[in-house]
């Protein structure tokens, strides 16, 4: 008897091993009851049916919790448990490998510590293979556009292995691994060609005895892989573009702060992942004096971080030349905006110090007033109420002196800073008032001391910088 030809089902080959299923035993003649019983072809189909549904529906599960993951951390974390699941496997391990010259392999692991991962590491590897150091694992999948994987099904006894491999094996106490490409489909030539076929790395699964998986867990674990790599490749790019802009904005901002007699500094910087247009700026400047800036332009990712960069350097060749008058610094900061910038608006603050007569003259453009903090005052400095730069036809705000004691520090700060406390903001400048006034008397002459404080209280416990949008900056200038 034969099995009628079975149509393709949701995108699965009938070719696919279906899985065991039990089917009620056909009922044997009775003149022949020593001939094997059939089950009725119906029977077979329906099985077989209720065999591909089950995968569907376990795939597009494992996918679903897949595409919910936001970082590539937790994509090839949920890949490592997913496919363990598929395969039964108990551990594993993924690697990505970027395109040369584009940056470093990622590695994640399940179930493997780093000192297993250094004994991997230490299996002889082809020099010239692509990819991370784990490559002796992977070195022998398929060739491009086959999906399906390499299995080692017993390593202690299979011949044509390296002897540092098995002496591996051994050591982490594995017996078998199965191995998977991931493979993107990148788009083809112009003129209708074919896409091509590129790997972004593989992953590879360890089982605790000798074992292979089934001809259905390869063909789940391929389809689940293909839809796992398209996901991983677009984190992948998303990460690498997120470093690329930390990376450009760390180096526009100060490398150092400047040692100036009579004045000490300290700076706290966070950046949210999208690279937000906070700035800050300390520079010296003739007859021992000191510019400190701080501020922030509209927007985020590599337009406002280029933004910020323009602006900074422009304030700083401002500030050389006129900067014991903040407000004509300012002045024409807020010109070259409109100019340069028509699009953005930014706020501003820029004080001009003389640490050796303790004396600051400050002027701003929308920003937050800086507090001054001693052993008997913590108060906000009375800034004039201004716009920020580019709003008006044309800025000006007078400016504010102040005199601080021997002693004494001031406090500049992103309006970041009170966003990220999560409360409103009258209760936001109450909270960092508090916060400032409540620096311990034994850290109230160390600026880097201050500003640890000053960032714990005011910023809730939980406050993680890779999940907020807004930048946070802090500036700290103690009078000595």
């Amino acid at each position: 008897m034969t099995t009628p030809h079975l149509p393709k089902v949701a995108g699965i080959s009938p070719p696919a091993p279906a899985p065991a299923h039990t089917s009620a035993p056909a009922v044997p003649h009775p003149p022949a009851a020593a001939e094997p019983a059939v089950p009725a072809p119906g029977l077979l189909v329906q099985d077989r049916l209720a065999g591909w549904v089950s995968d569907l529906t376990t795939l597009q599960e494992l996918t679903e919790r897949l595409t919910r993951t936001a970082t590539l951390d937790d994509a090839l974390h949920e890949l490592l448990r997913a496919g363990a699941s598929l395969v039964g496997a108990g551990r594993g391990l993924v690697t990505l490998h970027p395109a040369a010259g584009t940056g470093h392999p990622v590695t994640a692991a399940l179930g493997l510590g780093r000192a297993d991962l250094g004994h991997i590491e230490t299996i002889p590897h082809d020099p010239g293979a692509p990819g991370s150091p784990y490559v002796r694992l992977l070195d022998d999948l398929p060739p491009a556009g086959v999906r399906t994987g390499t299995a080692h099904p017993d390593i202690a006894r299979e011949e044509g292995l390296d002897p540092r491999h098995r002496e591996v094996a051994a050591r982490l106490g594995y017996g078998a691994s199965y191995a998977v490409p991931l493979e993107s489909a990148v788009s083809g030539p112009e003129g209708g060609a074919p896409p091509a076929a590129g790997r972004i790395g593989a992953a590879v699964w360890l089982y605790d005895e000798p074992a292979e998986p089934t001809d259905r867990q390869r063909h789940l674990a391929g389809l689940y892989c293909a839809h796992a790599t398209e996901h991983l490749a677009r984190l992948l790019e998303l990460t690498r573009a997120r470093e690329t802009v930390a990376a450009l904005r760390e180096e526009l901002l100060p490398s150092r702060l400047p040692r100036v007699p009579g004045v000490r500094l300290a700076v706290r910087h966070r950046t949210g992942p999208q690279g937000g247009g906070d700035w800050y700026d300390a520079l010296p400047l003739p007859d021992g004096a000191l510019g400190l800036a701080i501020g922030g332009i509209t927007g985020s990712g590599p337009g406002a971080v280029a933004a910020t960069g323009r602006l900074r350097a422009s304030l700083r060749a401002y500030a050389v030349m006129e900067g014991e008058d903040p407000v004509a610094v300012l002045s024409d900061l807020e010109l070259l905006l409109r100019i340069t910038e028509p699009a953005r608006t930014a706020t501003a603050l820029f004080a001009y110090c003389e640490p050796a007569v303790r004396k600051v003259v400050i002027a701003g453009a929308g920003h937050c007033s800086p507090l001054i903090i001693g052993s008997g005052r913590a108060e906000y400095v009375e800034t004039s109420l201004s716009a920020p730069l580019g709003m008006l036809a044309c800025w000006e705000a007078p400016s504010v002196e102040i005199e601080p004691e021997p002693g004494e520090t001031l406090l500049f700060y992103s309006d970041g800073l009170l966003h990220r406390t999560g409360d409103a903001i009258d209760r936001a400048f109450a909270r960092l008032h508090a916060a400032a006034a409540g620096v311990p008397r034994a850290a109230r002459h160390d600026p880097e001391a201050i500003a640890d404080h000053v960032l714990r209280t005011v910023l809730p416990e939980d406050d993680d910088p890779a999940d907020g949008r807004e930048d946070v900056v802090l500036l700290v200038a103690h009078f000595d």
